[in-house]
């Protein structure tokens, strides 16, 4: 029986996985989260419902999948129309909090769930990026060289954010120890870093463009993969054209390692914050990111693709019922935090048809493994994608293009699609199979589609969205990003 107690939901924005010390990672520094990790279960296989933020943020609100749940793209937020756990937990009587980033619709009017949200981040104009709602003939997005060109040392309305973010929360959390709770309560933390802009504060940018970082896997050209869906994506948002070298590269790595490291230090506030306060016992903590994000892998920046750096996610659990020092390769989807969130604080866990399984209990080991998806139907894609993990297998289902697999067992960077081999055909057939127990791709496809069609129309159509530009990232609170 899991005992009642507070939850602290620490979420940040765009982490590669593997780009942790306790992942096994080799230069980064992230002492913060490597502390979490050893004092709780980290899981080796977790994933995204999306690669995209928006929809993945609205799965993780309702626990839902993204064609259970119906926000497709980054002009689609969440209004509140699904009961989301907060919803839920905040009828029950419980104190749910927000600080920072969720990227929902944001209109007036708008009920989220929350208790209070504090300096949220909703998606620009409550209609977001209403370009990534054209899926034929996609033209291609203008500001693709912000991934190169502000790539560097110093200070984004991101890193500000953050800060602000972190000492609202030790705020928070100091004054929530001096008050009376009737119930648990929980305190969903959410940063921006290590999203892009690439513009990192300068004591850690330094800490990683004064050595010889490599560049990242497969990105010669000749070593690249071959695909009609990354080939999409590479033509619609075409970050990779403005690097005019290695040392453009390097300087974006370090750009990006440095918010890793600057999104860890802001971490560690945090959760110093929680004990000095008196909590740190009465308190589970889980981290995560909405998806990661390729690094230059492949010559792929951002996310939307289904390979471990961009649809695998952190996640990592504590709490005196969860195993110290551990991991677990079963794989896992921001799915499975919705039961558990209503474990975490004593509440009734709802019989409202969610997949997920228990987040505890797969930490614990007690929950059977099964497999998990994900999907695609935003910017540059003609037609629905997913991805089926199940095992050691991760399987690619493309409504418009041939399938992909990948033995991570045998082949964990996935430098190697094996679909074509003869030797796996019956794996083919049999993970075919699985993705469609979860849902009709071509019936999915449709209809995504059907309703961005809808606010396309309703948004002026095909040539407004192109001259409203392109969103290049979402402003922060009180600033305005420039839309090319």
């Amino acid at each position: 029986m899991t005992t009642p107690k507070n939850l602290l939901i620490l979420m940040s924005d765009e982490h590669n996985p593997k780009v942790m010390g306790c992942a096994g990672h080799g230069i980064i520094q992230t002492p913060n989260l490597d502390a979490l990790a050893a004092r709780g279960t980290r899981f080796t296989a977790a994933y995204t419902t999306c690669p995209i933020c928006v929809p993945a943020r609205a799965s993780f609100a309702t626990g839902r999948y993204v064609h259970q749940e119906g926000y497709w793209d980054n002009a689609d937020g969440y209004e509140g129309a699904i009961p989301s756990w907060h919803h839920q937990l905040r009828e029950r009587g419980h104190e749910v909090v927000s600080i920072g980033k969720l990227h929902f619709r944001g209109a007036p009017g708008d009920d989220h769930g929350f208790s209070q949200e504090i300096v949220p981040m909703h998606i620009i104009d409550a209609i977001g990026d209403v370009k990534g709602l054209v899926r034929d003939d996609i033209p291609m997005r203008k500001g693709g060289d912000k991934m190169a060109k502000y790539a560097g040392p110093g200070e984004s309305p991101y890193t500000v954010y953050d800060r602000d973010i972190a000492a609202r929360a030790q705020i928070w959390l100091h004054e929530a120890a001096k008050k009376e709770h009737d119930k648990p309560w929980v305190l969903f933390v959410s940063f921006v870093a290590p999203h892009f802009p690439l513009t990192a504060p300068p004591e850690w940018y330094y800490e990683y463009a004064d050595r010889e970082l490599p560049l990242p896997k497969q990105y010669a050209k000749s070593e690249r993969p071959e695909h009609p869906y990354l080939t999409d994506y590479a033509r619609v948002v075409d970050y990779d054209t403005h690097f005019k070298g290695p040392e453009d590269v390097r300087r974006a790595i370090a750009g990006y390692y440095g918010l890793v490291s600057a999104m860890d230090e802001n971490v560690g506030k945090v959760l110093r914050a929680l004990e000095k306060s008196g909590l740190g016992q009465s308190t589970r903590v889980v981290y995560t990111s909405d998806h990661g994000d390729n690094v230059g892998a492949r010559g792929l920046w951002g996310k939307s693709t289904f390979y471990e750096e961009s649809a695998g996610v952190p996640v990592i659990v504590r709490g005196d019922d969860i195993p110290a020092g551990a991991t677990r390769d079963t794989p896992v989807s921001h799915v499975d935090f919705y039961p558990w969130i209503f474990e975490c604080v004593g509440a009734p866990v709802p019989d409202d048809g969610h997949p997920g399984r228990s987040l505890g209990d797969l930490a614990r080991g007690t929950a059977p493994a099964k497999a998990v998806v994900s999907e695609y139907h935003a910017i540059s894609s003609t037609g629905a994608a997913f991805m089926l993990r199940d095992g050691r297998w991760k399987y690619l289902h493309y409504v418009n293009y041939r399938p992909q697999l990948y033995d991570l067992e045998a082949d964990p960077e996935e430098l190697r699609d094996v679909a074509g081999d003869p030797a796996n055909a019956a794996v083919l057939v049999a993970c075919r199979k699985r993705l469609y127990e979860f849902c009709d791709p071509e019936e999915v496809d449709r209809r995504a589609k059907r309703r961005q069609a809808e606010l396309l129309a309703r948004y002026g159509g095909r040539e407004a969205a192109l001259a409203r530009g392109d969103l290049g990232f979402t402003p922060a609170p009180g600033t305005r990003a420039e839309i090319d």
